[in-house]
């Protein structure tokens, strides 16, 4: 009933720091793994991240054109993570009709 595997998410986030970043991008581990399988998912644990891409843009803002100038950035990675999880076997489960 209970089985475990490994499996491999692509995930990427963006934010205003590096530490917002990466936590968006671990934030969708979770479902796109939920997506990939119909089991009832325990624990997703984390093996391997490999960072397949890292990116920063920054930008220039000005109040009116002309006042108030400033840099604004924005952080962005692209993950590789190896994950094991433990789940349970829905579709093993007898489920009895009740009147």
């Amino acid at each position: 009933m209970k089985e475990q595997f490994t499996t491999t998410v692509k995930v990427s986030g963006k934010d205003d720091s590096k530490a917002k970043a990466f936590a968006a991008a671990l934030s969708q581990v979770q479902n796109t793994v939920l997506k990939s399988s119909q089991n009832v998912l325990l624990r997703i644990e984390p093996v391997e991240v490999r960072v397949l891409s890292a990116w920063q843009r920054v930008s220039k803002e000005k109040f009116f054109f002309f006042f108030l100038a400033r840099e604004k950035r924005i952080y962005g990675v692209e993950l590789e993570i190896v994950v094991n999880v433990v789940a349970i076997a829905a579709d093993r489960v007898e489920f009895s009709t009740v009147k």
